[in-house]
């Protein structure tokens, strides 16, 4: 099936390649970049079809964000975090829905997950303040999804995701990093406000793969795993960093062997051709893996079966796999383009220090992901809100 979003987004690459060094310096993705990948219907893709949305597979949605990472590694991730929101929304209470794209189906939403918010239990919700850090491209949302504990009838606390507008929070613009910096990752900030209810989505729905949205939008897509929309939602744009990498490195090397001088051909090396040949294959292991994680979840639940525990494990190790593969893979190319890699403005050293930056995004934990796959092969009990 053809990805009519893909070959839209297509032709936009050549102007979102030209703006990521302004995305670098103003340390946010412009708004004109924002409103093509608006009305190339990206952020729609995982959208319910109630409010607009293609309910597009998430194989399709990832490899319209490997293809921004290309050009772009900060805005593919900006629109890669942007554009997964309107999944998990899908699986909030209609109300909640209805708020956020009732008056504009484009609304965008931001997100902070961590858990660092306060919340006290009110008439019809519940109060909340707190600072949540790292909400990227939280200043083209009008709100945000946020993470908060909440005491519970048996004395402990229960994990929620929030949903919270534009005017209940202040943005503090301290977004001052060596990679990633076109993210405009900044903090949120909320002094106090009311959430109701029908506002929250609880970690107990995302474990069973549930949520009071899934009666209004019954689409499969709203049955597969948070954990694995959410990690690879992560994942896709340091995979299609790499890919950028890699393209520039081999377009440039090729330059140097059509502009070579005295008969020596400066790309020649044995070397250099192996480590290429090791970046294209872990570049692709990483997006054939991805693709067939996600294919199969969406197919257990078009048939209406539960996913396997076990696939939920592999996508996750495969998840973290993808990013050192992303890892090695621009690593070997920075070393192979000798110190023409560290001129800027230059595609590669900006590629290589934006996978390192989204490698260590705390669903990157690579042990912690994968001691959670050997406990469940040796068939240890494992939890984790993100599977």
């Amino acid at each position: 099936m053809t990805n009519k979003v893909l070959d839209r987004v297509r032709d936009l690459l050549p102007e979102i390649r030209e703006r990521a060094v302004t995305a670098e310096r103003e340390r946010r993705v412009p708004e004109e970049t924002i409103r093509q990948l608006t009305a190339a219907g990206v952020f729609r893709m995982l959208q319910p079809a109630r409010f607009g949305g293609d309910e597009a597979s998430p194989v399709d949605f990832y490899q319209v964000i490997r293809a921004v990472a290309t050009a772009c590694p900060s805005t593919a991730w900006v629109t890669s975090v942007l554009g997964a929101h309107p999944w998990q929304l899908a699986l909030f209470p209609l109300r909640a829905q209805q708020d956020v794209w009732g008056a504009d189906p484009d609304t965008l939403v931001s997100s902070s997950y961590a858990p660092t918010g306060k919340l006290t239990v009110a008439e019809g919700g519940y109060r909340v303040e707190g600072r949540w850090n790292f909400s990227s491209g939280c200043d083209h949302a009008q709100w945000a999804l946020l993470g908060a504990l909440a005491p519970n009838d048996q004395g402990g606390m229960d994990y929620l995701t929030i949903l919270v507008p534009r005017g209940d929070y202040r943005i503090e613009e301290n977004w001052e990093v060596s990679g990633l910096a076109g993210t405009g990752s900044n903090d949120i900030v909320i002094d106090g406000a009311f959430v109701p209810a029908d506002h929250t989505y609880s970690a107990a729905d995302q474990a069973a793969l549930t949520g009071p949205g899934q009666e209004a939008n019954p689409a499969a897509l709203y049955r597969i795993s948070f954990g694995s929309v959410f990690s690879n939602t992560i994942t896709a744009p340091i995979i299609g960093a790499a890919q950028g990498a890699y393209d520039a490195h081999v377009a440039r090397q090729r330059e140097r062997v059509r502009l070579s001088y005295g008969g020596q051909k400066v790309a020649e090396d044995p070397f250099a051709h192996v480590r290429v040949a090791r970046a294209a294959s872990e570049i692709d292991a990483a997006v054939l893996q991805m693709e067939r994680n996600m294919t199969e979840q969406l197919r257990y639940a078009e048939a209406g079966e539960e996913i396997p525990f076990e696939l939920r494990l592999r996508t996750r190790r495969d998840q973290v796999r993808g990013t050192e593969r992303a890892l090695f893979a621009v690593d070997l190319l920075f070393e192979n383009s000798g110190g023409h890699a560290i001129r800027k403005p230059n595609a590669i050293e900006r590629h290589w220090r934006d996978v390192h930056a989204g490698s260590v995004h705390v669903i990157n934990d690579v042990e912690r992901a994968l001691a959670m796959v050997g406990k469940g092969e040796f068939g240890l009990e494992v939890e984790d809100r993100m599977l």
